[in-house]
């Protein structure tokens, strides 16, 4: 298992910029009987994000650190760098955290960076990934966690949860449906991170020894 330093459980700080319903998701898995994670720390750099209150609320750290206040992304970079170690994580993990990152950042907690993102990547990186799909007439859609690398949404998938176009849907009815896989698939993630048992092996992820392929562990959402 991935321990911090004190041989608790695994530290996990999470960056949000909005509501936090991902996080939420980390929170209440955190909280369970058998949770092998804790998180220590959510960090926004958006003031005001009702993610903060959600942390709050759940007795967690929670730090606005407003990218507005520094001249470049570099120096906005280097000052969350400076948060999260202050707070001693083993893992970080985006959880609807908008703002692309500097290498130097990536780099700084690289195979302990965790992302997740709307669409069975590589397909639909970026943004309006649902709009996309439906204007492509996909038949399915969906959501991946991925380790993050100085590739925009193109590290390593670890699990992609997939769920089916339906007739009629709409960019938010689809988004809907999507984001509750979202709420299974990260804590899940999360969980075998902190279980040694998911790793970064160069351009893959390996779980349990055994390297993943390119899209990850599926699941039918």
């Amino acid at each position: 298992m991935v321990r911090a330093q004190n041989g608790g459980k695994c530290r996990v700080a999470v960056l949000i910029s909005g509501s936090g319903t991902n996080l939420q998701a980390l929170i209440d898995a955190a909280a369970g009987e058998d949770a092998v994670f804790s998180i220590c720390a959510v960090i926004s750099n958006k003031p005001g994000a009702y993610g903060l209150t959600r942390a709050g609320d759940a007795g967690i750290a929670a730090v606005t650190i407003n990218h507005r206040d520094y001249s470049d992304r570099e120096t906005f970079d280097r000052a969350l760098i400076e948060e999260i170690d202050c707070h001693t994580p083993d893992l970080v993990v985006l959880a609807g955290f908008m703002r692309i990152l500097t290498p130097e950042f990536v780099r700084h907690f690289s195979g302990r960076l965790l992302n997740i993102h709307p669409s069975l990547l590589p397909k639909y990186q970026g943004l309006h990934t649902h709009a996309r799909a439906l204007e492509a007439g996909d038949r399915e859609h969906g959501a991946t966690v991925h380790f993050v690398t100085e590739e925009l949404d193109g590290g390593p998938a670890i699990i992609q949860a997939v769920v089916l176009v339906e007739a009629g849907d709409t960019p938010d009815s689809l988004a809907g449906r999507v984001q509750r896989q979202e709420h299974v698939i990260y804590p899940l993630a999360v969980r075998w991170f902190a279980e040694g048992r998911l790793r970064m092996v160069e351009d893959r992820s390996e779980l349990d020894g055994e390297l993943l392929p390119r899209s990850g562990h599926r699941i039918q959402g």
